[in-house]
């Protein structure tokens, strides 16, 4: 069954072309295994809640726009009869029945590993499209601090503003009993002429009941959503998102202007929901390690939640994450998304913001993807077993890669990384492999926190791990350093041990059990890397180039749909090639003994680089094998 819905349409029709829904939620009370809605061109202000599931993967629920027409989903809603009060201040008072039970204006931002100083609130004001910054009394609307530049919570430094001019837009909202007024400064425009919107639901695309499996969602453009905080301890509503459930596909979408997040496919409440933040009684790493296992017993496995596949989509100007998830992310793909302006209004700040930002991506694959100005680019966090980061570009981002608290083994390959702030590398397990990382490399131990790891392939819970740092595997890369640059580079890796076998036999020169292994780095295989510009190799590697004088002069030239990267290479880079890597080259993982290999247990084999050509039998170093020495100028998206 194909179900049409049209601005011209009327819920009380058939749903056909001819006679189509006004709205698509009336279609999504119908819409069965195998049937399609088809939504037609104009602006749809509602909340989009499917009912029914796909059955499998050839019997899905389709809902698409159009093709050739733009339809668009606001979790807004147009606002006129704003009334002047003074200077450029407008006010409006609206019926809280307008928000029913969910009221932007009056909840605030909340939640676990919620860092901020501000009290801030989960609506927000459009003129235009363009978001307004939310200040903390009436006082302060009249005459607005234009924002230069703001700290970077990463970085400790302070970084310009996105668009200092947007930051003179602000609001301020009151709510009584039966109102809520909003007061905004609209610096000259007619609110009653120009286009202003205000939050009022908090998805626009999400089912409100779990267990939903099977939709396709594409075409669209959603934006303007009051989405909560979304930890990994919390129920992780987005905009659009799959509500712990498995099989969806999310393609080629615009979404952007949520207050939080954009796309989750998270967990749910029953798990979790903040009591960190609520009970205050455990750490919230305490709760988290709660939460998988709660999910465990709740059926969290591969046959019930995951296995999502979002692509092609273009993410921007959202508060906190492009992609959200914990858990309900598993054995997903995430691949040719165009990810950027990621929590770059700075309202709040917290320890869960990133392009895409994933707890136990167990078996996800994240690849070719392009994140940029973003706080940080793509944060893989707890339980990143058998995940795989290739092909992506990032860029201009305060940071472009974290990998925390896991023990792998996971793979991170032919990557264009390019940020002044690398990676973090608070992790072990791990592959880098082909890949150009330019900018600060720190390496972290972690030894107050014991996280789990999985048998292969799986959610079953094999144990628990310290991070000893470590067990990392670095060829073929291109490391650049530069003018305050800390980090580039391997040396930090210096006294860690270079086999398992001599890891071992220095482990058991010393008595005891746990405490014996604390004193033995664990071992790292680092080979076939080219060290530029101030990076520093790990003093054991054997095959090597380094030229600290040496400048690549690393740029990413953005030319909007088209991006090129510049570097220049000495007459070194052509002596040294390296292996093509696979299962076979790779050590397996010492903590979860476990084989760097396809989601499906199939043999890996890195024989691609970042432009998916074949490399042959032997790998150039970097993402692209088309590099040579001297200079080079390559698009790359």
């Amino acid at each position: 069954m194909i179900y049409h819905v049209a601005k011209n349409g009327s819920d009380l029709g058939e749903g056909t072309q001819e006679n189509p829904f006004l709205t698509i939620n009336k279609a999504a009370s119908l819409a069965v295994a195998g049937d399609t809605v088809t939504v037609h061109e104009g602006v749809y202000r509602e909340w989009v809640n499917p009912i029914y599931k796909g059955l499998s993967e050839k019997r899905r629920i389709v809902y698409q726009a159009a093709e050739g027409e733009k339809v668009v989903i606001k979790g807004s809603e147009e606002i006129k009869d704003w009334q002047k009060v003074e200077g450029n201040v407008w006010k409006v008072i609206l019926p809280n029945s307008l928000f029913g039970d969910y009221n932007p204006y009056e909840l605030e931002i909340f939640g676990d590993w919620l860092v901020t100083t501000d009290i801030k609130h989960l609506g927000d004001v459009y003129l235009n499209g363009m978001s307004f910054y939310e200040v903390t009394s009436f006082d302060q609307l009249a005459s607005p601090v234009v924002r230069t530049e703001t700290l970077d919570h990463w970085t400790k430094t302070t970084v310009p503003v996105h668009n200092p001019e947007q930051t003179k837009y602000v609001w301020f909202a009151e709510v009584s009993e039966d109102t809520t007024t909003i007061y905004a400064n609209f610096q000259g425009a007619d609110p009653n002429k120009e286009l202003v919107e205000i939050n009022v639901r908090r998805s626009c695309f999400y089912p409100k009941e779990t267990g939903i499996d099977y939709i396709t969602v594409k075409g669209f453009e959603m934006a303007q959503a009051a989405t909560p905080w979304s930890p990994p301890t919390a129920d992780q509503p987005g905009l659009l998102g799959a509500h712990w459930s498995k099989g969806w596909i999310i393609e080629n979408n615009i979404i952007h202007d949520s207050k939080c997040s954009a796309i989750s496919i998270g967990k749910e409440g029953s798990t979790g929901h903040n009591y960190r933040s609520i009970r205050k009684d455990k750490p919230g790493y305490t709760y988290q390690l709660e939460s998988v296992f709660s999910a465990e017993r709740n059926g969290w496995c591969k046959e019930k939640i995951g296995s999502h596949i979002i692509r092609y989509n273009t993410i921007y100007d959202c508060g906190q994450n492009g992609i959200v998830g914990h858990l309900g992310c598993v054995f997903s793909e995430i691949h040719h998304n165009h990810i950027y302006n990621i929590a770059l209004k700075r309202e709040f700040y917290g320890h869960e913001i990133g392009g895409i930002k994933l707890h136990a991506a167990i078996d996800v694959q994240i690849h070719h993807n392009r994140i940029h100005n973003c706080s940080l680019g793509i944060w893989s966090d707890w339980q990143t077993q058998g995940t795989r980061f290739s092909k992506n570009l990032l860029y201009n981002n305060s940071r472009d890669l974290f990998v925390e608290v896991t023990h792998g083994p996971y793979i991170v390959d032919h990557n264009i990384m390019t940020a002044d702030y690398a990676f973090d590398n608070v992790a072990q397990g791990g592959a880098y492999i082909n890949n150009l990382i330019r900018g600060k490399m720190v390496q972290q131990k972690v030894l107050t926190r014991s996280t789990q790891y999985h048998l292969p392939h799986s959610t079953k819970i094999a144990g628990f791990s310290l991070v000893y740092g470590g067990d990392d595997r670095f060829y073929n890369n291109i490391f650049v350093g530069g003018e305050g640059i800390e980090g580039a580079g391997t040396s930090h890796f210096d006294e860690y041990t270079t086999s398992l076998e001599e890891y071992i036999t220095e482990v058991h020169k010393h008595p005891g059990d746990l405490e014996a292994f604390l004193k033995v780095e664990q071992p790292v295989y680092i080979n076939n890397n080219i060290y530029l510009n101030g990076a520093s190799p790990f003093k054991k590697e054997k095959d090597k180039v380094v030229d600290d004088d040496f400048d690549p002069k690393v740029s990413i030239i953005d030319k909007g749909d088209q991006v090129y990267l510049s570097i220049e290479l000495p007459d070194s880079f052509d002596s040294i090639t390296g292996e093509i890597h696979s299962t076979d080259t790779l050590e397996r993982v010492r903590m979860v003994d476990a084989e760097f290999e396809n989601p499906d247990g199939s043999k890996l084999v890195l024989d691609t680089d970042y432009l998916d050509n074949n490399k042959g039998n032997m790998s150039p170093l970097g993402p692209l094998s088309n590099l040579q020495k001297g200079k080079n100028y390559i698009r790359v998206w």
